[in-house]
Order: C-alpha cells, then structure tokens, then sequence
C-alpha cells in the first residue's frame, strides 16, 4: 500500500464523489486487466535497449482514459497532471514517477492499432456495459490551448 499524499488525506473529506470518479470507479472494476495487459505483453518493448519502458497498466489506463474523455495525447497527459480523479485511476505517485509524455502514449496507441488490438478493447468494453445494463455516452473535455498569431489590421 503506498503511502498517503496531502491531496489524498484532503480528497478524502470531501462529502460525496465526482460523476467522473464514479465513473472511473465503475470502469476499474468493470475491466479485466490482467487479461488485457497479457494480451498487450506480448508486443510490447521488452526496454532491452533504449529507455526502460512504462508499465503496460499505466499506458493501458491513459490510453482509455484518452478514448473516454476525448483528448488529444497531449491532452491527457495535462489532464491527468490536472485531476484527482485521472491521476488516481492511473496509480500515479508523483513522488514515484511521472505520467508518460505524449510522444510515449502515441507510441503505445499505434502500437495497438497496429495489432488490432485496440478494436478487441473497444468490443469488450461494449459487451461488459451491455451486461451490466449500461450505456457509455462519450463526453469531452474541452482541449483548451493559447496560441500565438499575429495581429491583424
């Protein structure tokens, strides 16, 4: 068990829970993911050469919470930087590591497109909400960014 954070012991007093905990709360226990992480095992960098890969858990879970919440691969890594209720569906420890970089989600994400696999993850999770009676109505969060352009006259 890893140790309690100032935010977790503040989130913790909270009154109630957010929709999107609820939801990610529901989705943690709805996927089988030791299975999917076997089956992603397989293809993935063994990290004999090169940088020492992330897990296979935490790629999976900021992939699928990209695919929930519509963001960009850039945006997901900002989102979970930004949310409780990301970072802790994630079990990221910010004393521990960082979330992976944008660059390192995109690499992941063709790497399950390119298998198929990604389709196999989009039918289960369709199949499992049919079971339990549920519907998945996809949201998103606005990807919001400044840019610098010039002034017109």
């Amino acid at each position: 068990m890893q140790q309690q954070t100032l935010s977790d012991i503040e989130y913790s007093n909270r009154k109630q829970q957010t929709r999107k905990e609820e939801f990610l709360t529901a989705m943690e226990d709805m996927i089988p993911w030791e299975q999917w992480i076997s089956l992603i095992r397989e293809q993935y960098p063994s990290g004999r050469r090169g940088r020492k890969p992330k897990s296979i858990d935490t790629m999976l879970r900021m992939y699928l919470l990209k695919k929930w919440f519509g963001l960009s691969d850039a945006g997901i890594e900002d989102a979970v930087y930004d949310s409780y209720a990301m970072r802790n569906f994630m079990h990221i420890d910010f004393f521990a590591e960082q979330v992976p970089d944008e660059s390192t989600l995109r690499r992941f994400r063709h790497l399950l497109e390119k298998r198929g696999i990604d389709k196999q993850i989009d039918t289960e999770i369709r199949e499992r909400l049919a079971e339990a009676g549920l519907v998945m109505r996809c949201g998103m969060i606005v990807d919001a960014a400044l840019v610098s352009a010039s002034k017109r006259r």
